[in-house]
Protein backbone atom coordinates (compact mmCIF):
# COMPACT_ATOMS: atom_id res chain seq x y z
CA UNK A 1 0.00 0.00 0.00
CA UNK A 2 2.70 2.51 0.90
CA UNK A 3 5.57 1.66 -1.44
CA UNK A 4 4.29 3.68 -4.45
CA UNK A 5 3.91 6.83 -2.36
CA UNK A 6 7.55 6.70 -1.29
CA UNK A 7 8.77 6.35 -4.87
CA UNK A 8 7.01 9.41 -6.31
CA UNK A 9 7.35 13.18 -6.30
CA UNK A 10 9.16 14.96 -3.45
CA UNK A 11 9.61 11.96 -1.17
CA UNK A 12 10.71 9.79 -4.09
CA UNK A 13 13.44 12.28 -4.96
CA UNK A 14 14.43 12.55 -1.30
CA UNK A 15 14.90 8.78 -1.10
CA UNK A 16 16.99 8.74 -4.30
CA UNK A 17 19.19 11.59 -3.01
CA UNK A 18 19.42 9.86 0.39
CA UNK A 19 18.09 12.91 2.19
CA UNK A 20 15.90 10.36 3.98
CA UNK A 21 15.88 6.59 4.15
CA UNK A 22 12.57 4.72 4.23
CA UNK A 23 12.26 0.98 4.84
CA UNK A 24 9.10 -1.10 4.51
CA UNK A 25 8.72 -4.27 6.58
CA UNK A 26 6.14 -7.00 5.99
CA UNK A 27 5.00 -8.22 9.41
CA UNK A 28 4.04 -11.58 7.86
CA UNK A 29 7.74 -12.31 7.45
CA UNK A 30 7.93 -12.64 11.22
CA UNK A 31 5.15 -15.19 11.54
CA UNK A 32 6.37 -18.64 12.59
CA UNK A 33 3.62 -20.81 11.11
CA UNK A 34 3.48 -22.10 7.55
CA UNK A 35 0.45 -19.96 6.69
CA UNK A 36 2.24 -16.76 7.81
CA UNK A 37 -0.66 -15.83 10.08
CA UNK A 38 -0.38 -12.53 11.97
CA UNK A 39 -3.80 -12.44 13.65
CA UNK A 40 -6.24 -14.50 15.70
CA UNK A 41 -9.70 -14.28 17.25
CA UNK A 42 -10.05 -11.96 20.26
CA UNK A 43 -10.17 -13.34 23.81
CA UNK A 44 -13.58 -12.58 25.29
CA UNK A 45 -15.27 -12.84 21.93
CA UNK A 46 -16.38 -10.14 19.55
CA UNK A 47 -16.15 -9.36 15.85
CA UNK A 48 -13.02 -9.19 13.77
CA UNK A 49 -9.48 -10.36 14.31
CA UNK A 50 -6.64 -9.05 16.49
CA UNK A 51 -3.00 -8.88 15.42
CA UNK A 52 -0.77 -11.14 17.53
CA UNK A 53 1.63 -9.40 19.88
CA UNK A 54 4.38 -12.00 19.46
CA UNK A 55 4.52 -11.61 15.68
CA UNK A 56 4.30 -7.80 15.68
CA UNK A 57 6.87 -7.50 18.47
CA UNK A 58 9.40 -9.57 16.52
CA UNK A 59 8.96 -7.27 13.52
CA UNK A 60 9.27 -4.15 15.68
CA UNK A 61 12.40 -5.31 17.46
CA UNK A 62 14.05 -6.26 14.18
CA UNK A 63 13.32 -2.79 12.78
CA UNK A 64 14.20 -0.89 15.94
CA UNK A 65 17.78 -1.98 16.46
CA UNK A 66 19.44 0.12 19.15
CA UNK A 67 18.33 3.61 18.08
CA UNK A 68 14.74 3.40 16.85
CA UNK A 69 11.83 5.23 18.46
CA UNK A 70 8.73 3.08 18.06
CA UNK A 71 5.41 4.78 17.26
CA UNK A 72 2.10 2.92 17.12
CA UNK A 73 -0.43 4.58 14.82
CA UNK A 74 -3.78 4.20 16.59
CA UNK A 75 -6.95 6.28 17.21
CA UNK A 76 -6.20 6.13 20.95
CA UNK A 77 -2.87 7.95 20.61
CA UNK A 78 -2.06 11.62 21.14
CA UNK A 79 -3.20 13.85 18.28
CA UNK A 80 -0.67 14.45 15.52
CA UNK A 81 0.22 18.08 14.80
CA UNK A 82 2.97 20.20 13.28
CA UNK A 83 4.57 20.48 16.71
CA UNK A 84 4.66 16.68 17.00
CA UNK A 85 6.15 16.45 13.51
CA UNK A 86 8.91 18.89 14.50
CA UNK A 87 9.60 16.87 17.63
CA UNK A 88 9.79 13.59 15.73
CA UNK A 89 12.07 15.15 13.12
CA UNK A 90 14.78 15.40 15.79
CA UNK A 91 14.95 11.60 16.06
CA UNK A 92 17.33 9.88 13.63
CA UNK A 93 15.36 6.62 13.42
CA UNK A 94 11.60 6.16 13.66
CA UNK A 95 9.73 2.85 13.53
CA UNK A 96 6.04 3.18 12.64
CA UNK A 97 3.71 0.32 13.56
CA UNK A 98 0.51 0.05 11.50
CA UNK A 99 -2.41 -1.76 13.07
CA UNK A 100 -5.05 -3.63 11.08
CA UNK A 101 -8.26 -5.56 11.63
CA UNK A 102 -9.47 -4.78 15.19
CA UNK A 103 -5.99 -3.56 16.13
CA UNK A 104 -2.97 -5.08 17.84
CA UNK A 105 -2.96 -7.06 21.08
CA UNK A 106 -2.71 -4.40 23.82
CA UNK A 107 0.49 -5.93 25.14
CA UNK A 108 2.31 -4.36 22.20
CA UNK A 109 2.66 -1.33 24.48
CA UNK A 110 5.60 -3.15 26.05
CA UNK A 111 7.71 -2.47 22.94
CA UNK A 112 6.18 0.85 21.86
CA UNK A 113 7.53 4.27 22.90
CA UNK A 114 4.39 6.25 22.10
CA UNK A 115 1.04 6.15 20.33
CA UNK A 116 -0.07 8.77 17.80
CA UNK A 117 -3.47 9.41 16.20
CA UNK A 118 -4.03 11.18 12.91
CA UNK A 119 -7.42 12.43 14.10
CA UNK A 120 -10.78 11.57 15.58
CA UNK A 121 -11.77 9.02 12.97
CA UNK A 122 -11.09 5.37 12.23
CA UNK A 123 -9.31 3.94 9.17
CA UNK A 124 -9.12 0.33 7.98
CA UNK A 125 -5.43 0.29 8.86
CA UNK A 126 -2.55 2.43 10.04
CA UNK A 127 -0.83 2.71 6.66
CA UNK A 128 -2.45 6.00 5.61
CA UNK A 129 -1.63 7.54 8.98
CA UNK A 130 1.96 6.31 8.73
CA UNK A 131 2.39 7.78 5.24
CA UNK A 132 1.00 11.13 6.43
CA UNK A 133 3.38 11.14 9.39
CA UNK A 134 6.38 10.25 7.22
CA UNK A 135 5.52 13.02 4.76
CA UNK A 136 5.11 15.64 7.51
CA UNK A 137 8.33 14.65 9.27
CA UNK A 138 10.53 14.01 6.23
CA UNK A 139 9.85 17.42 4.69
CA UNK A 140 11.46 19.03 7.74
CA UNK A 141 14.81 17.44 6.92
CA UNK A 142 17.47 19.26 4.92
CA UNK A 143 17.48 18.30 1.26
CA UNK A 144 13.87 17.12 1.04
CA UNK A 145 12.21 20.38 -0.04
CA UNK A 146 13.60 22.43 -2.89
CA UNK A 147 13.40 25.65 -0.87
CA UNK A 148 14.67 25.41 2.71
CA UNK A 149 12.33 28.24 3.75
CA UNK A 150 9.18 26.38 2.69
CA UNK A 151 8.86 24.36 5.89
CA UNK A 152 9.14 27.48 8.05
CA UNK A 153 6.57 29.52 6.16
CA UNK A 154 3.49 27.31 6.05
CA UNK A 155 0.32 26.65 8.01
CA UNK A 156 0.83 25.74 11.68
CA UNK A 157 4.58 26.49 11.65
CA UNK A 158 3.81 29.44 13.97
CA UNK A 159 0.29 28.42 15.07
CA UNK A 160 -1.16 30.43 12.19
CA UNK A 161 -2.75 29.32 8.93
CA UNK A 162 -0.66 30.24 5.93
CA UNK A 163 -1.51 33.39 3.98
CA UNK A 164 -3.16 33.07 0.50
CA UNK A 165 -0.95 32.61 -2.55
CA UNK A 166 -1.43 34.06 -6.04
CA UNK A 167 0.21 33.73 -9.46
CA UNK A 168 -0.67 34.52 -13.10
CA UNK A 169 -3.11 35.52 -14.49
CA UNK A 170 -3.31 38.84 -12.69
CA UNK A 171 -7.10 38.95 -13.22
CA UNK A 172 -9.22 35.78 -13.39
CA UNK A 173 -13.00 35.93 -13.79
CA UNK A 174 -12.98 39.47 -12.49
CA UNK A 175 -10.98 38.58 -9.38
CA UNK A 176 -7.72 40.53 -9.13
CA UNK A 177 -4.53 39.72 -7.29
CA UNK A 178 -4.15 42.05 -4.26
CA UNK A 179 -2.36 45.19 -5.40
CA UNK A 180 0.18 45.08 -2.60
CA UNK A 181 1.64 41.84 -3.98
CA UNK A 182 2.44 43.66 -7.23
CA UNK A 183 4.10 46.63 -5.51
CA UNK A 184 7.60 45.22 -5.22
CA UNK A 185 7.71 46.67 -1.70
CA UNK A 186 8.98 43.72 0.37
CA UNK A 187 8.06 45.12 3.77
CA UNK A 188 4.50 45.93 2.68
CA UNK A 189 4.18 42.42 1.22
CA UNK A 190 5.49 40.89 4.43
CA UNK A 191 3.01 42.90 6.51
CA UNK A 192 0.10 42.01 4.20
CA UNK A 193 0.93 38.33 4.38
CA UNK A 194 1.18 38.44 8.14
CA UNK A 195 -2.16 40.24 8.48
CA UNK A 196 -3.81 37.88 5.98
CA UNK A 197 -2.48 34.89 7.92
CA UNK A 198 -3.85 36.24 11.21
CA UNK A 199 -7.23 37.10 9.65
CA UNK A 200 -7.57 33.66 8.07
CA UNK A 201 -6.66 31.97 11.35
CA UNK A 202 -9.14 34.12 13.29
CA UNK A 203 -11.91 33.25 10.82
CA UNK A 204 -11.27 29.52 10.44
CA UNK A 205 -9.19 28.29 13.38
CA UNK A 206 -9.53 30.85 16.20
CA UNK A 207 -8.38 28.31 18.79
CA UNK A 208 -4.86 28.51 17.34
CA UNK A 209 -4.60 32.18 18.32
CA UNK A 210 -5.33 31.30 21.94
CA UNK A 211 -2.17 29.22 22.26
CA UNK A 212 0.14 31.89 20.89
CA UNK A 213 2.05 33.75 23.55
CA UNK A 214 1.45 37.49 23.87
CA UNK A 215 5.12 38.31 23.38
CA UNK A 216 5.38 36.13 20.28
CA UNK A 217 3.18 38.23 18.01
CA UNK A 218 0.73 41.09 17.96
CA UNK A 219 -2.39 39.51 16.50
CA UNK A 220 -3.92 42.80 15.40
CA UNK A 221 -3.80 43.96 11.76
CA UNK A 222 -1.31 46.63 10.77
CA UNK A 223 -1.85 49.77 8.71
CA UNK A 224 -0.95 49.33 5.05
Amino acid sequence: MVRPFFSCSILGRAVVSQAVEIGIIDIREFSEDRHRNVDDTPYGGGPGMVMRVDVVARAVEAAKGTTGRVIHLTPTGRPFSQRVAEELATHPHLVLVCGHYEGIDARIEAVVDEEISLGDFVLTGGEIAAVALVDAVARLHTGVLGNVESANDESFASNLLEYPHYTRPRVWRGIEVPEVLLSGHHERVRTWRRDASIALTRARRPELLKIRSAEDVDDEPHEQ
